[in-house]
């Protein structure tokens, strides 16, 4: 088992256990502003829509070690034009390394940016679910499972989805259609889930 600081330097340990707070995350709150870095435009606010667009789609996913995260990714590809359309931008973010993502980059097929170096704390902090490598050979650090965010113009949360396994995640294609009717003015459609 390997344990990883923020900075991701690995610290061997076949005895210790990585503590991780369970966090639920909120709909309807803001999201948090977190800096991560982008292949293709340095430093970006994972949560910020780049203009022209006003919402943000951040779809979390486990790494480049995955084939179901390779084919989720790609499957948004060819949405990714509609879902701009919409005044949403779209970002996907792991824990991997820069050389990873750029290992990863060559079995994908997309126009929007990936974002790497997802520390811990982060990770945290969005009440992801993390898990250890099964082995040396899956990868070599703790990383998230898949989660998918949507935030709105004022920042804060609309939608979110967040598993524990690889095997559910949201259909792409339903949730386009129902942003399609969020964002319609005419529907007046509110944040769901919000009652604590």
């Amino acid at each position: 088992m390997f344990i990883y600081n923020d900075k991701h330097s690995r610290l061997p340990s076949h005895s210790q256990e990585v503590l991780m707070s369970a966090i639920k995350f909120q709909a309807g709150t803001h999201f948090p502003l977190l800096q991560v870095k982008t292949l293709a435009e340095g430093e970006v606010t994972l949560g910020k829509p780049e203009a022209p667009y006003d919402w943000k789609l951040v779809i979390v996913y486990r790494g480049q070690h995955c084939p179901l995260c390779t084919r989720y990714l790609n499957e948004l590809e060819p949405l990714v034009t509609e879902y701009r359309e919409l005044g949403i931008d779209v970002i996907a973010v792991s824990a991997d390394s820069e050389e990873q993502v750029r290992e990863h980059k060559e079995k994908l097929c997309i126009s929007f940016p990936l974002a790497y170096g997802l520390t811990i704390t982060q990770m945290q902090t969005l009440g992801l679910y993390l898990s250890t490598p099964r082995s040396d050979q899956e990868t070599d650090h703790l990383f998230a499972e898949p989660a998918l965010f949507v935030i709105n113009d004022q920042g804060l949360v609309q939608i979110l989805d967040i598993s524990n396994a690889p095997f559910a995640r949201p259909d792409l294609k339903v949730l386009l259609q129902g942003l399609k009717f969020i964002r319609d003015p005419n529907n007046h459609y509110p944040i769901r889930g919000t009652f604590v």
